[in-house]
């Protein structure tokens, strides 16, 4: 199993060189239309090579649907913990019940009933 992870990561790696390679082109990103920098006198941009830029895209619309999922998720966890809070009490609960119908009884025929109970 092991190999087929390294197999798959190395052509990941493969292939992230030659998108590197084939884009290394400069781009300049703006943060807003030339119009609107002349106009407020202000235009601020950055000069990257493409593959940078695109590398970036991924990882940020990654980062995007990361988060958008942990969010969308966020009632399953409350419910999950609500469930182990349940666990819990009942165990509990059981627990007291347990020590509670033999009390008064030999300790040996105590142990022996619960054993059979849990069976």
């Amino acid at each position: 199993m092991k190999t087929i992870r390294y197999a798959f990561w190395a052509i990941v790696g493969i292939c992230l060189i030659i998108v590197g390679l084939a884009n290394r082109g400069e781009v300049t990103l703006r943060a807003m239309p030339e119009v609107f920098g002349n106009l407020i006198g202000v235009s601020p941009d950055i000069t990257l090579p493409l593959y940078v830029v695109i590398f970036l895209g991924v990882a940020a619309g990654l980062l995007i649907g990361f988060f958008w999922e942990w969010l969308r998720e966020g009632r399953i966890r409350a419910e999950a913990r609500e469930k182990g809070r349940e666990v819990i009490r009942l165990e509990r609960e059981v627990g007291r019940l347990r020590t509670s119908k033999t009390e008064g009884k030999d300790e040996v025929l105590a142990l022996l009933e619960s054993a059979e109970s849990s069976r």
